[in-house]
């Protein structure tokens, strides 16, 4: 009888803790540091352009399940970086830039035990700010594609290792990145319609509640 009752009470466990792990995730936030190349501004009606430099960044990504292999995606991140007049000219302007990107999409998760390969890919905006006198601020169309892969999925906290590409879609009604001075006044002004493309590596902790 009590053996009869020991099975009844592990199955009711096994049965529980299967349910558990069925909806104990409800959403993962990932803070990560991450580093980013590339990003070019040409110069309206020249050859010239500001060059980004590259450097690091940093953000958070909110992550709910949908599916078994579906997550919505929230992604937050910034770049503080230089930008730099490509012209070959003494003293050329070093102008500070700050890109912070807002964006809205999902993941599709692959098969996978300790490790899972996925795809991501988001829609939003990028704010870009320069300290130059005479620039202003602007927020433009922005878009996202990773690919990474999620070490230790089924524990609460995990890593996640990706590399992203980011699109800015920039246009003509912006004064940014001005700059005046004996060798160069102007400012970089992209046509609409551009794109100003970036690479981005990064490595986060994932925390799931």
């Amino acid at each position: 009888m009590k053996t009869i009752r020991l099975q009844v009470l592990l199955c009711a466990c096994l049965v529980s803790t299967a349910q558990a792990q069925d909806h104990k995730v409800k959403f993962e936030l990932t803070p990560f540091g991450a580093y980013r190349f590339g990003g070019t501004f040409e110069v309206a009606d020249s050859s010239d352009s500001y060059d980004f430099n590259d450097s690091p960044s940093f953000g958070l990504i909110l992550n709910v399940p949908q599916s078994a292999n579906t997550q919505l995606e929230i992604l937050y991140s910034k770049q503080s970086t230089e930008a730099e007049f490509s012209a070959a000219t003494p003293n050329d302007p070093v102008i500070d830039i700050d890109l912070q990107t807002l964006q809205l999409g999902g993941t599709y998760q692959f098969e996978g035990d300790k490790i899972i390969p996925y795809l991501a890919a988001t829609l939003g905006g990028t704010h870009v700010r320069a300290s130059s006198t005479g620039s202003a601020s602007d927020t433009f169309w922005s878009g996202s594609i990773g690919l990474g892969v999620l070490i230790s999925p089924h524990s609460r906290v995990g890593l996640r290792l990706e590399a992203r590409a980011y699109g800015t879609f920039t246009n003509s009604g912006s004064s940014l990145l001005c700059e005046s001075g004996p060798n160069v006044s102007g400012c970089a002004i992209r046509i609409t319609g551009d794109l100003v493309t970036q690479i981005e590596t990064f490595a986060g902790v994932v925390f799931r509640f």
